[in-house]
């Protein structure tokens, strides 16, 4: 009964402050019409912005497990839309700090000690706040500087407290408009839920941050911080600090006496390779998370969000790429059938004339001209017409590039990001596409079938044998659907007995 009371509140609240943002999206209100009604009657009129801009600034007053909400539906833009994900894109992650003394206590709490047991010295004034914690500047007992990030008090409760709404409106949403059940709302909840859940785990981020870093040893286009592993719990998370400059401060950088195509380079060799060396990209490097250290690297900070891609889904990837460039649309088709992400009832060849309208206007540009972010985001709307299943990762990439290639336009608009990874891109291809390359990809699938042989062999006789001693068995519920099938088969054949019966007494009747 409380959480019912509850929920009820918290949905006032909710509606409350949408219909003053005039936050609810049109698409939506479009699926029912008595909705629509309602809507034009309790929101506010005449709100600035667009309809994207108007749900992030609801979003953001509603609180952290909102934003973070907001910052998922922006890679999905096969809900909401390429121009809204785009709008919440620019979602601030930004609240007011809560006070140091609080800090202090969750740190104390985490590692059972006292504050000064830990450190020489703790600023109680943070240096950032976002929605689900904070960053204090420190000094170690050992004189290293680092940064502590800190969570925020009660977020773990109150993130439970939305998301057991969050899957009481998804629900209600797909049972009064079944219309939306093609948007797989649950769905969307359960993948909120899951990352969320780890995101609140900093021991977490500290595993994603020590394994990009790994990633990165023997290369110095790219540099993470160290993780104090002493110092980080579930709660609390320790990092070497850093010191230089914001990625978004050209000016600053250039003072600075470092070289700001030689950084975009960096960036972007640094970004194809977590992308397609690695498959581990760090998937929210917004100019907020960047910054160049003091002897001129690419740094990251906030390993919160980090995307995974398989090998195959890489090869899918390069392959779809390559023909898209080289104007063979057929092969951007078949990979598509091949993977598995379009419905073998599709037709191939109306795909192919889609992936062609996407693609002519590519041809005759140079790779500076060309946005690889954009043409996944027109592709990924195409392939929405074709039933093609969602694919988280590949949204996550797709909004990762946008924000890679905007950061490269801080640093030089008149380069392009992709134009300076050439080099690499074309090794990479060269050693994972390239002839040789298939032919030892197809080599190690024969090998690894034969060292499968023994097994499947095994198997068969083991079959064999059961079926040998006792015959095979089966499960209840298969024995009855057997049954049932014996049974239609027989009386069908009992019928056409009866039909070749008369006809042949019907023949015998004419000849007499």
């Amino acid at each position: 009964m409380f959480r019912i009371l509850r929920n009820l509140i918290r949905m006032a609240v909710i509606g409350r402050t949408v219909a003053r943002h005039d936050a609810l999206p049109t698409s939506l209100l479009g699926t029912a019409p008595g909705l629509l009604w309602l809507w034009r009657r309790v929101a506010r009129k005449d709100v600035p912005g667009r309809e994207g801009e108007r749900l992030a600034r609801a979003l953001a007053e509603l609180g952290p497990t909102y934003i973070k909400l907001g910052q998922l539906l922006s890679t999905r833009s096969d809900l909401v839309g390429e121009r809204m994900a785009v709008d919440l894109a620019e979602l601030q992650d930004k609240l007011p700090p809560f006070p140091g003394h609080q800090a202090r206590a969750i740190i104390e709490a985490e590692f059972g000690q006292p504050v000064q047991a830990l450190f020489q010295s703790f600023d109680d004034k943070p240096v950032a706040a976002a929605s689900i914690a904070q960053v204090h500047f420190a000094v170690t007992a050992d004189g290293q500087e680092v940064a502590v990030k800190v969570l925020r008090p009660g977020i773990e409760q109150a993130f439970e407290r939305d998301i057991d709404l969050f899957y009481r409106l998804a629900g209600l949403a797909e049972w009064v408009l079944p219309r939306l059940k093609r948007l797989r709302l649950l769905e969307v909840v359960d993948t909120f839920a899951r990352t969320s859940r780890l995101e609140m785990d900093l021991r977490m981020e500290a595993a994603a941050a020590s394994e990009l870093a790994s990633n990165f040893k023997d290369d110095d286009t790219f540099n993470v911080p160290k993780v104090d592993w002493e110092r980080t719990g579930g709660r609390v998370l320790t990092l070497e600090r850093i010191r230089g400059f914001k990625v978004d401060e050209p000016a600053r950088i250039s003072a600075a006496g470092f070289d700001r195509d030689e950084i975009l380079a960096m960036a972007s060799a640094s970004f194809f390779n977590q992308v397609f060396r690695d498959g581990f990209f760090h998937a929210d490097l917004h100019p907020g998370n960047l910054f160049i250290n003091e002897q001129g690297t690419i740094t990251a900070v906030d390993f919160g969000i980090m995307g995974r891609l398989d090998r195959e889904t890489r090869y899918y990837l390069a392959d779809m790429l390559i023909g898209f460039l080289t104007g063979d649309y057929r092969r951007v088709a078949i990979v598509h059938f091949e993977a598995g992400y379009v419905p073998r009832h599709q037709s191939i060849e109306i795909f192919t004339q889609a992936c062609r309208a996407i693609g002519e206007p590519l041809q005759n540009k140079p790779l500076a001209d060309i946005s690889v972010g954009r043409l996944l985001a027109q592709l990924f709307a195409v392939t929405e017409q074709f039933e093609m299943e969602t694919q988280p990762q590949l949204l996550l990439l797709q909004k990762s590039m946008l924000t890679a290639e905007g950061v490269g336009r801080l640093l030089n608009p008149n380069i392009n990001m992709w134009e300076l990874a050439r080099p690499l891109i074309e090794e990479w291809m060269r050693e994972n596409r390239g002839p040789e390359a298939q032919f030892i990809n197809d080599a190690g699938a024969i090998l690894s079938t034969i060292r499968r042989l023994p097994a499947l062999v095994s198997e068969a006789e083991r079959v064999t044998r059961d079926m040998a001693e006792g015959g095979v068995r089966l499960h209840p519920q298969t024995v009855r659907q057997m049954l049932n099938g014996w049974e239609t088969r027989r009386r069908s054949d009992r019928a056409a007995l009866w039909v070749i019966a008369a006809l042949l007494a019907v023949i015998a009747v004419q000849m007499l």
